[in-house]
Parts: C-alpha cells; structure tokens; sequence
C-alpha cells in the first residue's frame, strides 16, 4: 500500500505567513535540525498500518511520534472508524521541513508532532487549517493554538533525571540555573539536537532574555557535558553511571524502566516557573489542503477524546500526561495542574526555532 493517498492544490495565503522567517528559510532551519540529530520519536519512513478496515476512507499522515508509540492509538482509531491511516514516520523537525518544501503537493492530511515548537512553525508558515470548536475546546488554551490550528495531545515535563546510587533527591538543584556549578563537572547529560532540548532552550530564551540564556549555555559547556542524539540514550547512561545527572522529559525514565525495572534512576522536578520545569505538548493538526476532510478531521477528534486520552495511562508504553480534564495520569505521576512551567506560550516556540539553533551552534552545542 502506497504511503501517499493523492496530491492535493491549494495555495498558501501569504497574509497567513505570520512570523518574520521565510519559508525557505524556515525549511533551512528545520533541515538542519533534522540533521543534526531530530526527535527521539522517528522511525523508519513511509509505512503503514498493517490492518485495513473492511470500508472507509484512508488519510495520510506524517508522524513525528515513534511508530512503536503510537502505531497502537492509530490502530485505536482504524477500529473505532472504518478509516484507513498510512503514516510517514520520521523526526518532527524533519517533517515540518519536508512540508514546508512539499506545499501544494503534500499527501499528507494530518501532521501529529512530537512538540509544539513544529506545529507552530507550520501555522506561523499558512500550512494548517482550523479545528472545530468542539474539538479545540478539549483541551486547556495554553495546551492550544490561539489561532486554533492545532491541540496538544499529551503533555510531558522536563525534569532531571539522576542516578540513586550516586546522588539522593537532596544533593540535587532545585533550578536549572545551577548545572553550571563547577561540582557538576563531567556529570551532566544532555541531547541538544533534539527538539524538545531546542524547545526548552528556547523558552529559556523567552523567558530569562537571550543574554541570560546564552551564560548558562556557555557554563554547560564549560562543564564538558557528555552529549547524546536523543532522550533514551541520556537515561541510559544514567543508568549506568556514565553521567549522575541529564535533561531529559519525564517519561522517558518510564520507558526505560519498563526494559530494566532495577536501573537505579529517578527522575527529579524543577521549581514552579523555572525553565527547566517547561511542559511542552505533542499535538497535531490537519493540513489546510484537508481541512475540509471529515476523516482528517476526525483523527484530531480522536486524539483529543476520552478513548485517546486514556490511553496514555491505561495503554501506552510511556507515561505522558492526558490533557484532558477528567483522564487521571499514570499513577505514580505529579498531577499536571501542580508542575508550572515557565510563562511562556506554547505558540511562541515555532518561531523562534531559528534564533534558539543559531545560538545553540554558536556555543558549540550543536
């Protein structure tokens, strides 16, 4: 089965091209960070669901959530349908791109992100259409866009992740700010290629100002992190004592626990308002040349529902948090209204995605 259902022409209203970036230079950008080493949830391109459903419609979409995440949830829906999906896996960053060189010609009719600095870059560039009311109403407005062209489908925090043999819940920082001690020297762990990094750093940037930002950058550096492509491999290696500490989200120390239940790792949260304690969204959001289409549509419902909220705590592998009122978290879990993040809007991440990976290269961590 082909991954790619039909080409579709429509144009992009240049009036909805809100940021200061170009669109090529927004793909420059994207490509690059897909280079340098994108999201941890990527995997292999242009695949589909293996289980077609007897009717229906088939929608395309390009998913920057790792298959082995949510090829389940799409399954979820095939049933709960009729409704066909194919799915073109990779890094968000990397699809964003694609997307944005695609234009008029793309085959996909829904984006699902791994993180809100993606989507964003895709509204702020005219390529995604408005959601219902109803469906947009499903979730908090700060977990939204403001424009309502996307909805955050599960939400997840920074955290410090840190290894119990070496260090207890005392000996660590209550804010971000103070990884640049001296006394966390070869300690420290951290995957600045990937997007939710990006997207923490700049909130950092939003938040704290640029100068500020750029000094705790260059104090990480001056204290010779050891640097990983993706989240996995920074819990990893905290497990196993290579690093003590690592900036990661939350739920990855789920994951990992799940292959190695005894790893002597815990995951430790920042203080209310810190940048290190952001709560970023993965989301999704329906193409503007499928914005008329029932079935693309219905996806974004599904994510957004009881039966797909729930299965963040009931079915999935990881422990992200549901963003919909009345769906509890994975036991064990702070609830989401206590963990506050810095005041930064989500909506305000893709557009800053260029200034944040310039000066991330410019401290040589990338």
């Amino acid at each position: 089965m082909s991954p790619y259902r039909r080409s579709r022409g429509f144009s992009i209203d240049p009036q909805r091209a809100r940021c200061g970036l170009s669109t090529l230079a927004l793909v420059g950008v994207l490509a690059i960070a897909a280079a340098c080493g994108g999201d941890d949830d990527s995997g292999s391109t242009a695949t589909g669901t293996e289980t077609a459903p007897a009717t229906g419609e088939t929608i395309t979409v390009y998913s920057g959530r790792e298959e082995e995440i949510v090829e389940p949830l799409f399954a979820e829906f095939e049933q709960a349908t009729g409704i066909s999906v194919e799915v073109r896996y990779g890094g968000s960053s990397e699809l964003a791109a694609t997307l944005l060189e695609e234009g008029d010609r793309t085959p996909a009719d829904v984006f699902f992100a791994q993180d809100a600095g993606s989507l964003g870059a895709l509204s702020e560039a005219g390529l995604l259409g408005k959601l219902p009311d109803d469906v947009l109403a499903r979730v908090d407005a700060s977990f939204r866009d403001a424009e309502g062209e996307w909805i955050g489908t599960s939400g997840r925090s920074r955290v410090l992740v840190y290894n119990t043999e070496a260090l207890s819940e005392a000996d660590l920082p209550s804010d971000v700010w103070s990884l640049v001690d001296p006394k966390w020297s070869g300690k420290i762990g951290l995957p600045p290629t990937n997007a939710s990094f990006q997207a923490f750093v700049t909130a950092m940037r939003l938040s704290a100002g640029e100068e500020r930002t750029r000094e705790w950058l260059e104090g990480i550096v001056a204290n010779d992190p050891k640097l990983y492509a993706k989240n996995t491999p920074t819990v990893e290696a905290a497990a196993i004592g290579e690093i003590e500490i690592g900036l990661v989200n939350h739920y990855y120390l789920y994951l990992v626990l799940a292959e190695q239940p005894d790893a002597p790792i815990a995951n430790h949260f920042f203080e209310a308002d810190d940048p290190g304690a952001l709560i970023n969204v993965a989301g999704a959001g329906v193409l503007v040349g499928s914005a008329d289409s029932p079935e693309a549509q219905a996806l974004v419902e599904f994510l957004g529902s009881d039966e797909g909220q729930s299965f963040y705590t009931d079915r999935a592998e990881e422990a992200e948090f549901p963003l919909v009122d009345g769906i509890p978290a994975r036991a064990g879990l702070p609830a989401l209204e206590e963990l506050q993040g810095p005041d930064v809007s989500l909506d305000e991440l893709g557009p800053e995605l260029e200034a944040t990976l310039e000066l991330l290269n410019e401290v040589g961590l990338t």
